[in-house]
């Protein structure tokens, strides 16, 4: 069976490869599966994220069922999993925070236009040239972000006034409503984390963070916990999709965002391509990086229109629907139709949902980020540890964007005087 590198460079979902090269229902039966199994796992996840990115939740499932739709159906790649993905909170919720929901919209839709340019003029290539420790510096420094962001709902706090953005003051705010920890919030958040990970050894096949979150949604409420829920702070989910519509346009609101449409096309350009490189490392096949980049930039558009927050591809989602046993995108299709149908029949119950137990499973995923082996490997050599912490201080303590950009320019300092470290780690 080939494995693509001669059609690396094609502009042509790989759906319509699966589909020319013989399709059967043997393979349909396959995906069914793998797409349910991921549909149950991108289910709480999703709301989890939306939450944590300061939107309501249901927007999260409009992401993942829009955009997951599109991104398998146009991508590049056979396996990838498209939809909102934990790396993007940070940068989500400081975009809704300052232009509210109409102003995010704007950004999501013109990152998803700049993504498609990348794509069509075939820059996918050059993503796969950043530095391996400029990547995990990033991606820890997210993950550390993300926890620091979960720890209001995770113990039930109760700020005095708005939640500082910036990680330090964000934590002298928290350090100062400690009084108002409500006990029952913390047990639920880390009983569903422990839960979860619990379930991960011992019995891996099972959809862990879906069992956690629904045994913490009926201890909530059988035992009258006094903790916040969906239901007390959005009022629940529609049930069903809204009708499109285009984000604002003006020349004003464009101007206004686009330094964050760069920085969700920046990050999503880099989140997208290397969930489909780990594709590509469990299957042996070749993705299509400027075709998946038309498609990533495609999905965020209509996944604007439809209300939805960043759509990029999912490392773990991937992953999931790789050891599921997926043969093709059209699993990846079955997990957006997967996820409408749990949306249309479960919406109601989603009101039991106790934050505490989102921001568990957000525990569970700033773990799974945080490369903590990999970080401390990289530490071993001080060209590497230079890039490293530099791109993990800088996006801590200033933003993403700036991190990359400082971690990219200290790594091309060093292959200029001839010590490169940008295939370090690779």
């Amino acid at each position: 069976m080939p494995d693509g590198s001669a059609s690396a460079h094609l502009f042509r979902p790989k759906l319509a490869t699966t589909f020319s090269e013989g399709y059967g229902l043997a393979a349909l039966r396959a995906d069914a599966l793998a797409g349910l199994t991921v549909a149950v796992v991108a289910l709480p996840l999703s709301m989890a994220i939306a939450v944590a990115s300061g939107v309501p939740p249901e927007r999260g499932l409009y992401t993942a069922i829009i955009g997951g739709a599109l991104v398998s159906g146009l991508g590049g790649s056979r396996f990838q999993i498209g939809g909102p993905a934990g790396a993007f909170i940070v940068l989500v919720a400081a975009t809704a925070a300052r232009f509210g929901l109409g102003g995010l919209m704007t950004a999501v839709l013109l990152s998803g236009v700049m993504l498609a340019l990348l794509g069509a003029l075939r820059l996918g290539g050059l993503v796969r040239h950043i530095p391996h420790a400029v990547t995990v510096g990033f991606t820890c420094g997210i993950a550390v972000t993300i926890l620091a962001s979960q720890l209001t709902d995770l113990g039930g706090l109760t700020l005095h006034g708005r939640e500082p953005g910036a990680l330090l003051p964000k934590l002298a705010a928290l350090g100062q409503a400690l009084g108002t920890l409500t006990p029952a919030a913390l047990a639920t958040g880390l009983g569903v984390a422990a839960l979860i990970f619990a379930l991960r050894r011992w019995t891996p096949a099972l959809p862990g963070m879906l069992i956690a979150v629904t045994l913490a949604s009926l201890a909530a409420f059988l035992l009258h916990l006094p903790i916040a829920t969906i239901g007390s702070r959005f009022g629940g989910i529609p049930g069903g999709l809204p009708a499109p519509s285009l984000p604002a346009l003006g020349p004003a609101q464009v101007l206004a965002v686009l330094p964050a449409a760069c920085s969700f096309a920046l990050l999503g350009a880099v989140e997208s391509l290397l969930s489909a490189k780990v594709a590509d490392g469990m299957t042996g096949r070749k993705h299509r990086s400027n075709m998946e980049l038309v498609a990533q930039g495609l999905a965020n558009v209509a996944s604007s229109c439809f209300g939805g927050i960043c759509v990029t591809g999912t490392i773990a989602r991937t992953a999931t629907n790789v050891r599921a046993g997926a043969r093709s995108p059209v699993a990846g299709i079955l997990h957006a139709v997967f996820l409408l149908v749990f949306m249309l029949l479960a919406a109601p119950l989603a009101k039991y949902i106790p934050l505490a137990a989102l921001a568990g499973v957000l525990l569970v995923v700033c773990w799974s980020m945080a490369e903590t082996r990999e970080f401390g490997r990289l530490l071993k050599d001080w060209r590497t540890a230079a890039v490293l912490i530099a791109t993990f201080g800088l996006t801590l303590l200033r933003d993403l964007t700036t991190g990359i950009v400082a971690g990219c320019l200290l790594a091309a300092m060093f292959w200029a005087l001839r010590r490169p470290v940008a295939e370090e780690g690779d």
